[in-house]
């Protein structure tokens, strides 16, 4: 099971939206709900917690390296680049189509 760390500032209402988004996108792509479990947090943690997850995603501006890849969440907000942003998930995390 791969794991999905999702942040945002206060880590509560933009990342709500993105794990929303996260959740109905691989989904549609005929990802089983069994093959990933996604988390939120805020920024503010993603440093101490990263080490247990496969990716993170940020609805804020994030460039620490924190030995995993992390994704810019911006388009699950602004729905410009939602689709191409779950591919995007689906071929980091090596899920299946």
């Amino acid at each position: 099971m791969k794991k999905i760390l999702v942040a945002c500032g206060a880590g509560v209402v933009t990342s709500t939206i993105a794990v929303n988004k996260v959740d109905e996108g691989l989904k549609s792509l005929g990802i089983a709900p069994d093959q990933y479990k996604i988390d939120q947090t805020s920024i503010a943690q993603v440093a101490s917690l990263a080490e247990g997850y496969d990716l993170v995603i940020t609805t804020a501006q994030y460039t620490n390296d924190i030995g995993v890849p992390v994704l810019n969440g911006l388009p699950f907000l602004t729905n410009i680049g939602a689709d191409e942003l779950i591919k995007k998930i689906a071929q980091t995390l090596e899920l299946a189509q």
